[in-house]
C-alpha cells in the first residue's frame, strides 16, 4: 500500500524530552556509541536509497559532503556552540560518510554528537553563570537572533560573548513579556536552561541514530526519513487515530513532573473518572501487583511506553492531585486499558448562518485535520474502521438532511495522510472518472480512478486551503479544480507533489530486535491535467490573504526539494463553471472584502507581522525594546479600534481589554459568504469533455 507520510521536523527528534536521571550541571557525560543494529540499519537503508529512490541518487563523495553539512546545521544550525576549530577539525569526516553509511561503521556520527553535546553542556552553563548577575541594560548593543548565514565563532571569548547577548535577549523577553523583574526571570530562564541540560544530557544512541539518518535521507529529498521502533508506532496513531492506551494527554511541567494535560472523551480514564487533569503521575506499575517504578524526571515517551498496554490490561498509576504540594499524600488509580480513539483529529462539521439580501444562507463547513484511515483493520476485514473519507460521508449526509445552501472542506493546516483517501475523498463529489495519477521510479504511469461512480453531492462546493495544505490535501483540491466541480479558495498550497512508501526494516533485516521503519520516495504524483503540484502547489481560483509567507514556507523554499514538472494528461469529464462565474464571485469578494472591518483588519495585521519577521537583529537596551514594545501595542490597538469602529462596538483603550476569542475566523468567514454567493447565482453547472492533450514527458 502506497502511503504518503507526514515529516516529522527533525528537531522534534533531537530535542524529544528524555529520561530518568542525568548528570550534574558539571559532570562530564558519558559518550554515546553505535551499536549493531545501528549497523545493519544503515547498510540496508543504503542500497534502499540507491536502488528504490525516485531520483535514484548515488551515495558518493558530492553527497557525503551534503550530508556532513546538513548534519551540523541540525546540530547547530544557528552557530551557537561550535567553534570554527571544531569545525575544522571536523571537516576530516565530509568525505568519509558515504562509505560511513554503506558499511554501516558510523562511529564518526557519534564523535560529532558527543563533541557538541560536549559544547552544548559548556554554553549552557555559562549562561547559566550569567545569571548571577544582572546585565547592564543601558547599553546601546543588539543580538542577532538569525545567524543561520554566519560562520563559527572563531575563539571561545567570541561564543561567550554571544551567548552573553543570547542570555540578555532571554531576559529581556521575559521581563517585557511577562512584565517580571530581572530577578523572577533569571529563575525561571536558570530552569529553563537546566532543563536543556538534562534533556540533551539523557539523548541517547537510537537518538543521535535517527537523527543522522534523517539528515542523510533529508539530504536527497525532504519527505524520506527514518524512524525508531517508538517513533513508527508514534506515526501509525498519528495515521489511524486509534492506540491501546488509558486515554490521556501528558506533558511534562517545569519540574518534570509528568503531567496530565486533559482526558480523551470516552477514553478508559475518562470513564473510570478518578485521574483528573493537572494530576502528576509519580510512578506506574504493570498489573495488579507489578513494581510501581517512579517517573519523576523521565523523558515524556519512556512515561508514555509504560503506560500503553494491550486492551484489557491493566495499569496502576501513582498520582500526586492537583494542587497539592510535592510529600503529599498520593494515591493508586488502576485502570484497564481500552482502545482509544483520538477524535480531535477526526473530520468535524459545523452550520455556519450567511445572511444576504432576501435569507439566511445555510453553509456546511467540514474540517478535515489530516487524511487518517486505520489501514491494519480494514486489512483485517473490520467493517467499522476509521476513514477520512467514511467519516465525511457521514458528516455530508447529515449536513444535507439540515438542508445547506452550499459546503466549504476545509483544509487548512492539512498536511497529508493517505493517498487512497485523498482519491476516496475525490470521488465522493465527483460522478466519475480518474482522480491522479501517479509516476513511479521506474517511469511507469499509474492512473487511480474514482473508486465508486456516483457523487453524494451536487451542491455549491469550494475547497479552503492555506500553505500547509499539503500533499494528500492537494490532491483533493486539485481534482476539485481540474473537474471544475467547485472553486478553490485560500492561498497557494504547499506543493508536495511527491509519493512515499513505508518500509518495514523488520522484513529486511535478520534479528531479534526491532529495526524501524524506512519511508522513501517512490514517486511523483500529477494531476489528471498532467501537472504535478510538486513545487508550485495547487492555486486558488480565489486567493486571500494569509499570514503565512510563500517563500519562508512550503517546498519550494526546501533546497533538495524535486522538480515541477508535467507528464501526458489523462482524458476526463469535467463540469464546467466557466470562466465567467469565477470572475463574478471574484468581483464580488473584492467589492465585499473592501468594506469588511475584520477583512481589513486581518490584512493591516499581516503586513505588520511580515514587517517584524523581516528582521534579524533586536536592541538590547531596555528603553528602547520597552519604546518599540509600546509602539508595536498602540499600532495594534489602532488596528483593533478601526475594525471596532467598522462593526459599531466600543474602542477599547488597552489591549488587556482584548479577548483574542472576539476575532473571527476571518478565512473561513470570507469562504462562506463565496459560497453563498454560488448558491445565489444558482447556476447549474453544465458539462464539457475534455479527451485528450499534448504531451509532455518527466524529466
Amino acid at each position: 500500500m502506497r502511503e504518503m507520510t507526514r515529516t516529522w521536523p527533525l528537531g522534534a527528534l533531537w530535542l524529544v524530552l528524555v529520561s530518568t536521571t542525568s548528570p550534574g550541571a558539571d559532570e562530564p557525560i558519558a559518550e554515546l556509541m553505535m551499536s549493531d543494529h545501528h549497523k545493519a540499519i544503515s547498510q540496508r537503508v543504503s542500497r534502499f536509497v540507491e536502488d528504490v529512490h525516485y531520483s535514484r541518487p548515488r551515495i558518493d563523495n558530492s553527497l557525503s559532503s551534503a550530508i556532513f553539512d546538513r548534519y551540523l546545521d541540525i546540530l547547530d544550525g544557528n552557530r551557537l556552540y561550535f567553534l570554527h576549530s571544531d569545525y575544522t577539525s571536523l571537516g576530516s569526516y565530509r568525505y568519509e560518510l558515504d562509505d560511513r553509511v554503506r558499511s554501516g561503521e558510523l562511529q564518526p556520527i557519534f564523535e560529532i554528537f558527543n563533541l557538541w553535546r560536549l559544547r552544548n553542556q559548556e554554553r549552557l552553563n555559562h549562561a547559566i553563570e550569567l545569571l548571577d548577575e544582572e546585565p547592564d541594560f543601558t547599553v546601546d548593543e543588539w543580538y542577532r537572533f538569525d545567524r543561520t548565514d554566519l560562520g563559527w565563532a572563531q575563539t571561545d571569548a567570541e561564543v561567550r560573548d554571544i551567548w552573553r547577548k543570547q542570555v540578555k535577549h532571554d531576559g529581556l523577553a521575559l521581563m517585557l513579556g511577562r512584565e517580571l523583574t530581572w530577578e523572577e526571570a533569571a529563575d525561571e530562564l536558570r530552569r529553563n536552561y537546566e532543563r536543556r541540560l538534562r534533556r540533551t544530557a539523557q539523548m541517547n544512541a537510537d537518538d543521535v541514530f535517527e537523527g543522522f539518518l534523517n539528515a542523510m535521507t533529508h539530504t536527497i529529498d525532504p519527505h524520506s526519513s527514518y524512524l525508531t521502533p517508538r517513533n513508527t508506532e508514534e506515526q501509525r496513531i498519528h495515521m489511524s487515530l486509534l492506540y491501546d492506551g488509558i486515554g490521556a494527554t501528558l506533558e511534562l511541567d517545569e519540574f518534570d513532573y509528568v503531567n496530565v494535560k486533559n482526558l480523551i472523551a470516552g477514553g478508559p480514564a475518562e470513564i473510570d473518572g478518578r485521574l483528573k487533569p493537572n494530576d502528576r503521575i509519580t510512578a506506574v506499575g504493570q498489573g495488579a501487583s507489578g513494581e510501581m517504578v517512579g517517573v519523576i524526571g523521565w523523558r515524556l515517551d519512556d512515561v508514555v511506553q509504560l503506560i500503553r498496554g494491550p486492551g484489557g490490561t491493566v495499569v496502576r498509576l501513582q498520582i500526586l492531585p492537583a494542587g497539592a504540594v510535592p510529600g503529599s499524600p498520593e494515591t493508586m488509580v488502576d485502570i484497564v486499558r481500552d482502545k482509544v480513539k483520538m477524535d480531535e483529529g477526526a473530520a468535524k462539521s459545523r452550520i455556519i448562518e450567511v445572511p444576504d439580501e432576501i435569507t439566511i444562507k445555510q453553509i456546511g463547513v467540514i474540517e478535515i485535520p489530516s487524511f487518517y484511515l486505520d489501514s491494519a483493520a480494514r486489512n483485517r476485514g473490520e467493517e467499522d474502521y476509521t476513514s477520512t473519507t467514511r467519516d465525511v460521508e457521514r458528516l455530508v449526509e447529515e449536513l444535507m438532511a439540515d438542508d445547506i445552501d452550499g459546503l466549504i472542506i476545509d483544509l487548512r493546516q492539512n498536511g497529508g495522510g493517505h493517498l487512497s483517501e485523498a482519491a476516496e475523498l475525490s470521488g465522493l463529489f465527483i460522478e466519475r472518472g480518474p482522480l491522479v495519477q501517479l509516476r513511479e521510479t521506474q517511469g511507469n504511469v499509474e492512473v487511480l480512478n474514482d473508486p465508486i461512480p456516483g457523487a453524494i453531492y451536487d451542491g455549491p462546493l469550494a475547497v479552503l486551503v492555506d500553505r500547509h495544505s499539503a500533499s494528500a490535501s492537494e490532491i483533493f483540491a486539485a481534482a476539485i479544480q481540474d473537474y471544475q466541480r467547485g472553486l478553490v479558495i485560500g492561498q497557494q498550497t504547499f506543493g508536495k507533489g511527491s509519493v512515499q512508501n513505508l518500509f518495514d526494516l523488520d522484513r529486511f533485516i535478520r534479528g531479534s530486535e526491532d529495526y524501524g521503519q524506512l519511508t522513501l520516495t517512490i514517486g511523483k504524483y500529477y494531476r489528471v491535467t498532467g501537472e504535478s503540484t510538486q513545487h508550485r502547489g495547487v492555486i486558488p481560483d480565489i486567493e486571500l490573504p494569509s499570514p503565512w509567507d510563500v517563500d519562508s514556507v512550503g517546498e519550494s523554499t526546501r533546497d533538495t526539494a524535486l522538480p515541477w514538472d508535467r507528464i501526458q494528461q489523462t482524458p476526463f469529464s469535467a463540469y464546467r463553471e466557466g470562466p465567467a462565474q469565477i470572475e463574478v464571485l471574484r468581483t464580488l469578494q473584492n467589492q465585499r472584502s473592501l468594506g469588511d472591518p475584520d477583512f481589513n483588519y486581518m490584512v493591516s495585521s499581516i503586513e505588520a507581522q511580515r514587517s517584524l519577521s523581516d528582521r534579524k537583529i533586536v536592541s538590547l537596551n531596555l528603553e528602547q525594546r520597552k519604546a518599540e514594545l509600546e509602539d508595536r501595542n498602540q499600532e495594534r490597538i489602532q488596528r483593533e479600534n478601526e475594525r471596532r469602529a467598522g462593526l459599531g462596538l466600543d474602542p477599547i483603550a488597552d489591549l488587556e481589554e482584548l479577548a483574542e476569542e472576539e476575532l473571527p475566523d476571518i478565512l473561513l468567514d470570507q469562504a462562506t459568504r463565496i459560497v453563498a454567493d454560488m448558491a445565489s447565482l444558482d447556476e447549474p453547472p453544465p458539462r464539457a469533455t475534455f479527451t485528450g492533450a499534448e504531451t509532455v514527458r518527466a524529466n
